[in-house]
């Protein structure tokens, strides 16, 4: 069934993700010049996964929740590979041709991958089909090792799976109360009240994790993507708006400075839960006051939507395929550790560029295309 798309565009929103999406891949860049993760120069840059999660579920609860008698679930999946699966097939291709480039003693495990070995992680990364926790063939444990922040795309499908069948059937009293239920799990995690007894758990009051297959990991990629997700689908039904002149730009500022603000507590693990506070804070408040602000405020000059437009073009692309890029970055910079400051800003510099090209033509040249191509056949 084809409907047509006639509903408000929010360019602020889609500015706000390429915002985002830009910051996870210089956090990315420079992570590789830290001494270690409680001196990253972008100290929260994973946080942006959080604020993902809130802009999906607005988008979802937005878009889908007024079409369920006229779109069955199966129509629903339909629409939501073809607009996310084409990028996914892009971002495990590359990694998987430029998977051998990164080899070194950083990533100790490439070297004795074998070729059917890759083939095999490639295949099930194309299928959204999380390897186990022992298959390792980088060192890092991912569950996409070819590609390794496709792991959000992965707890992205499970919550659309979970909205077409539960969650858009249930009226909004029952979903303020679902909120609640998990903000307690976030503050749980967050504070460490491990109310749960959880053995083996790591790194409270750090929501960094989520991107492997064992059952902390996954513990919390649940947790990540919960309250958020709910939080975004609450305001698109509640349609709990703040309208803000220069809406945009205050929310833009907003989230490089969340993301950019340095680790708290330091190394002391009796002061990790100060971390904790901040990105519980970041993730119950601040993100969903954010997406609030960006929903209801106005573009109002045409250079502003068009920056917006272009953000929003290459927030996806670019988010799940510059990490490939990443991994050789990374290795450039363990092997040059004696290389001079400007040649090592000249080569963040390059990598960033090549990041940012190639998600525009692939935007422009392959995902574009092929979403309408699908749309016509499906």
């Amino acid at each position: 069934m084809n409907y047509t798309d006639t509903k408000q565009h929010y360019e602020i929103l889609d500015g706000l993700r390429g915002v985002a999406a830009i910051m996870v891949v210089l956090a990315h860049i420079t992570q590789s010049y830290a001494i270690d993760f409680f001196s990253l120069p972008i100290g929260h840059g994973y946080l942006a996964v959080d604020f993902f999660f809130v802009l999906s579920g607005f988008v979802i609860g937005y878009a889908y929740d007024d079409r369920w008698g006229k779109m069955t679930t199966v129509d629903f999946m339909k629409r939501r590979l073809i607009r996310l699966h084409p990028m996914v097939i892009a971002g495990s291709v590359i990694g998987a041709i430029l998977f051998y480039f990164a080899d070194c003693e950083l990533y100790p495990l490439i070297h004795d991958t074998k070729w059917w070995m890759l083939l095999i992680a490639f295949v099930l990364c194309l299928l959204m089909i999380p390897l186990p926790y022992s298959y390792d063939i980088r060192i890092r444990q991912e569950m996409f090792p070819t590609n390794g922040p496709q792991w959000t795309l992965f707890y992205e499908y499970v919550a659309n799976v979970v909205y077409a069948l539960v969650l858009r059937r249930l009226p909004t009293k029952i979903l303020v109360a679902l909120a609640v239920f998990a903000a307690f799990f976030t503050i749980d995690w967050g504070l460490g009240w491990n109310v749960l007894d959880k053995p083996g758990f790591f790194y409270v009051g750090l929501f960094e994790f989520g991107w492997s297959t064992n059952i902390p990991h996954v513990h919390v990629a649940l947790v990540r993507l919960s309250y958020p997700f709910i939080a975004g689908l609450l305001l698109s039904r509640t349609k709990a708006y703040i309208t803000l002149k220069g809406g945009f730009w205050w929310c833009a500022s907003i989230i490089v400075l969340v993301l950019c603000w340095p680790h708290l507590g330091g190394y002391d693990p009796t002061t990790f839960w100060h971390n904790g506070l901040y990105e519980t804070l970041c993730i119950l408040l601040v993100f969903p006051l954010v997406v609030s602000i960006g929903a209801g405020s106005r573009m109002t000059d045409t250079r502003s939507t068009q920056i917006c437009n272009f953000l929003g073009e290459i927030s996806f692309p670019i988010y799940i395929t510059h990490f490939p890029l990443i991994y050789i970055h990374e290795k450039w910079v363990f092997l040059n550790k004696e290389s001079s400051l400007p040649i090592m800003i000249g080569e963040a510099v390059l990598v960033f560029i090549l990041s940012v090209g190639l998600a525009y033509a692939l935007y422009r040249y392959y995902d574009q295309p092929v979403r309408k191509l699908l749309k016509k056949k499906l």
